[in-house]
Parts: C-alpha cells; structure tokens; sequence
C-alpha cells in the first residue's frame, strides 16, 4: 500500500536564493556583477551555440567595459559529462580565475557547478553524488540562463552523466546555488525551437512537481503555481511567434519562478525517472520530463489528489464539477495536450526505450534523491508500471 506523508503548516522551512538581476538587457550587468564579487579573473563556461549565436561576445565586451581579463573554456555538450567536468576543472586551474561565469543552458551552467565543487574541493566530480556532500566552499558563481526552463541558475542542483554507469548523478546542496542569476530574456531567441519546446516542459514539471512535493511550503507554493500558470500562457506563443518579447519575457520569468520553487519544495518522481532515462541513452531531459509527467501525476493522485486541484485550476482547467481525483486527472491530460501542442512523443518507446530496460531503469531510479520528495512512496514494481505505460 502506497502512502503519503503529510505536510505540518508549522513546520519550519528555509528558502535559498541567489541575487538576482532579471529583464531586457540585463546581460549587460555581467561586469558589475563581477565586481561585486571581488573578480580579479573570470573563467567563462559556455558552449559552441552560444558562442555561435553571439552572446559570448556580448558577455566578453561587458566584461571588456570593467576590465576584467578573463578565459573561455566551451567543452560542454548536453548532459554534461563526468570526464567533460574533469576537463573543464584542468582549464579552470591553469587559468589562474577566481570567479565563474556559465552561459548557456542548464548542461553549461551544471558544468560551471562541477567545476567550481572540484577547484576547492578535489577529487572527481561523482564523489559528490547525493546530499551536502560538497562541504568546502567554491568558487563565485554568476550564471546566465539561454534557456527558459531548467532553472539551473537558481538551484542547488548539479547534474552531472555518469559515463560508467550510464545514469545522471544528482548533486544537491546550499553550496551549490550561484551567487548571482542574471536572466535577460533576449538570449531565448536564439534557443533551437526544439530546446524551446523541451526547457519550457522542464519549467512545468518544475513547477508541478514542487507544489506537490514533501517539502514544499507557502514560500514555494506561490512560485510554483506562478510558473505553471507562466508556461500555461506562453510556451505555445513562443514557439508559433518566437520574436514575441513579452513571450519570451513570460517564458523567462516561468522558469525563474520554477527555479525558485524545486531548489527549495525539491522535486519528484518524474525527475528521478528522467534522470535515468537521460543518463543511459543520453536523451533531452525536457522532453523525458513532458511524457512521463501526465504518468506520474496520474500515480501520485492515488494518495494526494487535493493538491492537484489548484494545478488544474492554473493549467486552465474547470474544477467546479469535478472531483479532486478528476481534477487531478484532467490536469495531467492538459499537461499531455501541451506537450503534443510542441511536438513531444507520445512515448519514450519513441525515443529508443525498451520494455527491456525498464527493470534497470526503475532500480536506479531507487536511488535518486528526487524520488524522497515525491508525494506518493513508489516501489521498484510501482516505477516500472509507470515506466511501461509510458512507453
């Protein structure tokens, strides 16, 4: 029997976050923000998109306008990669830097993490899998979002491939949320429409699954509800007019706001199935996200259905008539009918899963912090329902 743990309204929570700079520009507070953390040399994390669409030539002349040197280093691909990070923290330590700077969407801005935790801590980068386990400060932190959903900017969460075991290793801890996020929706633009589509569904199931996460309070609460509401109004927009600057603004702000809440509310079973997924087949994590979401929150409304009534209400859906189980069901077949509106599959059988790596795929899944805050208890049979009938 699967259980649910209530949440205490007196129990006391914390709510980390970096400063934060936000609108139209504010790339060009990159220098100052450098300054404020005493740079004497930065080290820049980016990645060949990036430097591609122009946004690190943007970054260097700021950094040019205060006169701070500073050194590129962009060996980053999607989903980072442990020996990637080991390669990132051998450029950081010849580089003399003492702040880091990651430009780029959450892979960039994860690297730019592992190798701050590596440069004081040592060892390889998978030592530090799980809970606090970073206990040495790191470096500064400034990082730039180009995306509109990972949230990796805000977070205390570093996620990083595990190339042996062909998993992604979750990192946590208040050490590792940035000093300082500047978010300037320009540098959506340039996003791939499908790393649009794929980041926007990353930001809703942020923001839904820290409403209904263990750990989540009135602090959290609002931020969550705000993003899901954010992404419910505008993802769609972006990607039929992607030039639509209150869009992209909207789109911003969704996955700021959805920052704010996981790192804080944490997240659930969705994220630790994803997680899976993405570390053996090397897989968008914001597309693994928009098909196994409907599937969890169908699973999770077994013990908590209450909570999912004001996600249905948020995602647009009439509660008046329906039940909380009902609501709770309507509102996963919304977040289906979203993900069908930008392109996601239907089913992970779609993107290279088998029923064959299910029974591996639910074992490691066991193991990912994520899974803690989940509403609901899952057990390894309970994972590989959901798996299968995601397939």
């Amino acid at each position: 029997m699967s259980s649910v743990v209530a949440r205490s309204p007196d129990r006391v929570s914390k709510f980390l976050v970096p400063e934060i700079v936000f609108g139209h520009g504010a790339l060009s507070e990159a220098g100052f923000a450098a300054r404020r953390l005493d740079a004497r040399r930065v080290f820049i994390v980016t990645d060949p998109g990036i430097v591609e669409a122009g946004w690190l030539t943007e970054l260097q002349q700021h950094l040019d306008d205060v006169d701070l040197p500073y050194v590129v280093w962009h060996g980053v691909t999607p989903n980072p990669k442990d020996h990637e990070v080991a390669a990132g923290h051998r450029s950081y330590r010849e580089s003399g830097a003492d702040v880091i700077i990651g430009l780029g969407g959450g892979s960039v801005i994860d690297a730019a993490k592992a190798i701050a935790v590596l440069s004081t801590n040592g060892g390889q980068i998978l030592d530090y899998e799980g809970v606090d386990r970073v206990t040495q400060a790191i470096p500064p932190l400034i990082m730039i979002p180009s995306t509109s959903g990972t949230g990796a900017d805000l977070s205390q969460f570093c996620v990083i491939t595990d190339t042996v075991r062909r998993i992604k290793a979750t990192l946590i801890g208040r050490a590792l949320v940035p000093n300082i996020s500047i978010t300037d929706p320009r540098l959506l633009v340039t996003m791939p429409e499908e790393l649009n589509a794929a980041t926007g569904l990353d930001a809703l199931t942020h923001g839904i699954e820290a409403y209904v996460s263990r750990a989540a309070s009135p602090l959290t609460d609002v931020h969550a509800l705000t993003a899901i509401r954010l992404v419910s109004d505008n993802l769609l927009q972006t990607m039929d007019l992607p030039e639509d600057t209150d869009a992209r603004a909207g789109m911003a702000q969704a996955s700021l706001e959805a920052g704010l809440a996981f790192t804080n509310a944490i997240l659930g079973a969705t994220h630790a199935m994803s997680h899976q997924v993405g570390g053996a087949l090397d897989l968008p994590h914001g597309v693994l996200n928009g098909v196994l979401l409907p599937h969890v929150m169908r699973f999770n409304a077994g013990a908590c259905p209450e909570r999912f009534v004001p996600v249905a209400q948020t995602l647009g859906v009439s509660v008046d008539r329906l039940s909380a189980q009902d609501a709770a069901y309507a509102a996963a077949d919304r977040v289906r009918e979203l993900a069908d509106s930008v392109g996601v599959p239907k089913g992970l059988g779609d993107l290279g899963v088998t029923a064959e790596d299910i029974d591996q795929l639910s074992i490691n899944t066991l193991g990912d912090a994520c899974l803690t805050t989940n509403p609901r208890d899952a057990s390894q049979d309970e994972i590989s329902a959901i798996f299968r009938a995601a397939l």
